[in-house]
């Protein structure tokens, strides 16, 4: 079963960046839509941003123009690089597939506040 590690959050003003990592194991992540969730203090998982297996991409429209998704497939890593953060891009972030086909991690905290 392919495992994934989230790294890179961390405690950011408003306006900052962070770029977060997630990490699979394996070698089948190349083959996967792959996509970054938040999960706000209360409230459900939500998609925030896709990135298909030869790179095409799309966006929550909350994060459109400030986040954007990558993937290394030779290093089965996929990246957020996340900018002009607000204090609602606060929340725990994961990766999976867009059908949540692999065990979730632990996710990694983001929190945006002055």
């Amino acid at each position: 079963q392919v495992q994934l590690v989230e790294s890179g959050g961390g405690l950011v003003q408003p306006g900052g960046s962070l770029r977060l990592s997630c990490a699979a194991s394996g070698n089948i992540f190349r083959f996967y839509l792959m996509g970054w969730y938040r999960q706000a203090p209360g409230k459900e998982r939500e998609l925030v941003a896709r990135i298909r297996p030869g790179g095409g991409t799309s966006y929550a429209g909350s994060v459109k123009g400030r986040f954007t998704i990558s993937r290394d497939n030779a290093d089965n890593t996929v990246y957020l690089e996340m900018s002009s953060l607000k204090p609602d891009d606060t929340g725990v972030y994961y990766c999976n597939t867009i059908n949540g086909d692999f065990h979730w991690g632990q996710g990694t905290q983001v929190t945006v506040s002055s």
